[in-house]
């Protein structure tokens, strides 16, 4: 046989080598199919990959045991569908593999977070409940509102009201100005579209005013079913030239000397807001309306009341006289 005719050394490193060929593919064999199952590091958390990272690294950074570089570097050319990984923030569970991890990563589909902006709250609050987010970068302060307006061309001083209430996502790395410019969207097109459809002999000379008449709308009740009779209210009260006599906006106006209570010193304040002073609508929203607020505004029932009162559990009695009314606040106000 011609194998019996090499030279006994020649068989011996030939073998060998054979030997050594088979042992690698197999150890080679061994560490990629390793690497299909290898288990991430650590507890459920969030990881970033970085802008420009490597898979590599990536993967050898995230491996709960220690892999070799240069069969990552094959297993890696198997995976060609890996190698894409895109940059952000992601959430990964205690348990994953490597290779799920990594497939999160190449979909880009980061960690969403929410933060809910209340209807009914002033922009102050919302500052707040922003600057309490989870992983939303640069909050804001009141000192920050004047460039905000700017930057969105809000023509008026006081941005109150100009901001859609909504529960809004996010990823790692937004901004509470990203927040609000989405807000701002929202609202701007919402307000354009029911102006649009609005009855033209309603009392406004803009959607502006509306926004205003939205806003003491919401504050007056959270009733969605009452919100457009509340609103007929306010609309015949404008075009008969009464005051609008509101309590929500006598406790915008006086601001921090509210205490719970609304005195007749504050009846009696002669400020913008006060509307027990005033002829017509305050100058500005007096909180951040919500879409059925607007809604109602601009699409009021058709009545012939002129007053309202609360009669407990949220609901209102309305009248079309004051006769009605002093009777109402008698029974549902005076006699509790």
């Amino acid at each position: 046989m011609r194998w019996q005719r090499w030279p006994k050394i020649v068989r011996i490193f030939t073998s060998a080598a054979i030997l050594a060929f088979l042992a690698v593919a197999v150890w080679g064999s061994l560490s990629w199919q390793q690497l299909d199952s290898v288990l991430l590091k650590g507890d459920s958390r969030l990881y970033t990959v970085a802008k420009g990272s490597k898979v590599k690294d990536v993967l050898m950074d995230l491996a709960a045991e220690p892999v070799s570089p240069f069969w990552s570097v094959v297993w890696l050319k198997l995976h060609p569908e890996l190698s894409q990984i895109k940059a952000g923030s992601y959430k990964i569970e205690k348990g994953w593999n490597v290779k799920h991890a990594l497939l999160l990563f190449v979909s880009g589909k980061e960690a969403v977070f929410s933060v809910t902006l209340v209807e009914g709250l002033r922009i102050d609050d919302w500052l707040q409940a922003l600057s309490k987010a989870p992983y939303l970068d640069k909050p804001l302060t009141i000192d920050d509102l004047d460039s905000l307006r700017r930057e969105l061309n809000i023509e008026q001083e006081n941005i109150e009201g100009w901001f859609m209430p909504e529960t809004y996502s996010y990823t790692v790395g937004s901004s509470s100005r990203d927040i609000l410019r989405r807000a701002h969207n929202e609202m701007k097109n919402y307000l354009d579209k029911n102006w649009k459809s609005r009855d033209p002999s309603l009392p406004y000379d803009s959607p502006y005013q509306a926004l205003i008449m939205a806003s003491i709308i919401e504050k007056e009740t959270a009733k969605v079913d009452e919100r457009p009779r509340i609103a007929s209210v306010f609309v015949n009260r404008l075009q008969k030239k009464m005051k609008l006599q509101t309590d929500p906006t006598v406790i915008y106006g006086v601001k921090d000397h509210y205490d719970g209570n609304i005195h007749r010193r504050d009846l009696e304040d002669n400020n913008p807001y006060n509307t027990y002073v005033i002829e017509g609508l305050p100058p500005t929203p007096i909180a951040m309306p919500g879409k059925e607020a607007v809604k109602a505004a601009l699409h009021p029932d058709k009545t012939n009341f002129l007053y309202f009162v609360a009669k407990g559990g949220g609901a209102h009695q309305f009248s079309t006289t004051l006769a009605e009314h002093n009777h109402a606040v008698k029974r549902y106000v005076l006699e509790q």
